[in-house]
């Protein structure tokens, strides 16, 4: 059975950090694409981070651009995003994805991710 979990959310103030973790089971994370997503309240879902398969590749939206970072741990099968300089527009309840990818693309599709963690909420503010 596959899970993901997310950790590391809570309050921060604006201009500061959080550095969310998405840790798995049952699936290797180095042999997937991984994005992280998030959703505010009446919103759709938006993706804000995203890495290839060999982590040779990153990609970021303009809104996040500059201020959050992914990156992979694979000895300890997680990944995570560093989230610096935080905004209230920020706040969100921030998932991870994972999805099998031979192709060492980049995938910002949410639906075409094959598996989702529950979710670890992020309030940024004063």
């Amino acid at each position: 059975q596959v899970t993901l979990v997310e950790s590391g959310g809570g309050l921060a103030q604006p201009g500061g950090s959080l550095r969310l973790s998405c840790a798995a089971s049952g699936l290797i994370l180095a042999d997937h694409a991984v994005g992280w997503f998030r959703q505010a309240p009446g919103k759709e879902r938006e993706g804000v981070a995203f890495t290839s398969v060999k982590n040779g590749k990153t990609y970021y939206p303009d809104s996040v651009k500059g201020r959050f970072t992914i990156s992979r741990d694979n000895a300890k099968n997680t990944v995570y995003l560093q989230m610096n300089d935080l905004k209230p527009e920020d706040t969100a309840l921030y998932y991870c994805a994972a999805k099998d990818d031979p192709f060492n693309t980049i995938v910002v599709i949410p639906r075409s991710y094959d598996y989702w963690g529950q979710g670890t909420q992020v309030t940024v503010s004063a």
